[in-house]
């Protein structure tokens, strides 16, 4: 089949993963697969994606092919696939905006970025590279908190005609105003804030869920999470954070029988550790009460490599995207988004979005 042609904005850890794992199931057939959920979505396997634009802004990544940009610094996340092959894919200077923290300028180069001495690119240059390149789909990556930045190629993607699948909390396919334009001109978007395969949100939603099911009455919670990479350094401002906090609260708060007070819950990044690179551990706790108003309490530690626990979600994002595209389907995908997204315009439970995602796949469901 013909490859779908997708875009990057942000050739960080996460566009990392999912470039090297791209490569890594060329060499997988469907029956020793592992890390997918989906081997086949309208016949397009996972390989059956090729990066032809990508935007960034550092010096390091800014001009060399992206088979060699994203193993540069400040990428750290885990190398599983060695030998990507060259892509004739050239990484193309970006726009900045409120794409980069002020503080990340006083850190160690080896953990954040190093601004392109380039020219910064304008909406036609990136429309024009959309375009040119035959884009079919572009995948947001910026950091969080880049709000003026993720609106910026939002509407780079609706210039060019292309889909959008914006990984990050910045709040486009969950804003009506936003989803409405991508509807008026027949273009498909998911979003809002990836979840991550076997992540801290998924698995908070999860439990919460089964207290739910299981008749325990949740009284309070807290989901705390540390992390090296270049992504929890940014997000030591916390003035960045405001999307991100309600996304991943949202999210958790959508599964419980009663929404918490907010002096009861308590969701979101909580330090940067350097040496753990992209590593990143939560410590959850749910406290609640059993038959008869007896006490009780979990905690968990869950320890996960960030950036390749997302890839196999995008990828899946991607071909519906695609598959979207094929049918005529513009708008918003409401099952990929609240299946592989934390802030959809609506919340499902894991199972409900799970169903509703088979039967677009399937073409049961229009969306």
């Amino acid at each position: 089949m013909a490859k779908i042609r997708i875009g990057i904005v942000g050739i960080g850890n996460c566009a990392f993963s999912l470039v090297q794992g791209i490569e890594h199931y060329k060499t997988k057939t469907e029956k020793d697969i592992i890390g997918l959920m989906h081997w086949d979505i309208g016949g397009y396997k996972p390989y059956d994606i090729e990066v032809v634009a990508a935007f960034d802004i550092d010096k390091r990544k800014v001009g060399k092919d992206i088979s060699e940009a994203i193993f540069q610094l400040p990428n750290c996340t885990t190398i599983f696939h060695e030998n990507v092959s060259k892509k004739g894919t050239i990484v193309r200077m970006g726009r900045i905006l409120d794409g980069f923290a002020e503080h990340m300028k006083n850190y160690d180069e080896k953990y954040t970025f190093l601004l392109s001495d380039e020219k910064e690119a304008s909406k036609e240059d990136v429309v024009r590279e959309l375009r040119e390149s035959g884009t079919e789909i572009l995948l947001n990556y910026l950091p969080v908190g880049s709000e003026e930045a993720t609106k910026f190629y939002a509407e780079c993607a609706l210039d060019a005609g292309v889909g959008f699948i914006n990984n990050m909390p910045v709040f486009i396919a969950s804003d009506s105003k936003w989803a409405g334009r991508f509807e008026d001109k027949g273009i498909p978007i998911i979003g809002d804030d990836v979840k991550s395969q076997l992540g801290a949100t998924i698995v908070h939603r999860v439990l919460t869920n089964l207290f739910k099911r299981r008749g325990v009455k949740l009284e309070r919670t807290y989901q705390l999470n540390t992390g090296g990479n270049t992504d929890f350094l940014n997000m030591l401002d916390r003035n960045r954070l405001t999307s991100k906090r309600e996304s991943k609260t949202e999210a958790v708060q959508s599964q419980t029988k009663g929404r918490l007070d907010n002096e009861n819950i308590h969701i979101g990044p909580s330090d940067w550790v350097a040496w753990q690179k992209d590593n990143k551990v939560c410590f959850l706790r749910m406290e609640g009460k059993l038959f008869g108003d007896v006490p009780m309490n979990l905690e968990l530690r869950l320890s996960v490599e960030d950036s390749p626990n997302s890839g196999g979600v995008v990828i899946d994002a991607i071909r519906c995207c695609k598959l979207a595209l094929e049918r005529g389907k513009g708008g918003l995908l409401y099952s990929p988004s609240a299946y592989f997204m934390k802030h959809p315009p609506k919340q499902f439970t894991d199972s409900e979005a799970y169903r509703m995602t088979e039967e677009f796949i399937s073409g049961k469901r229009e969306d």
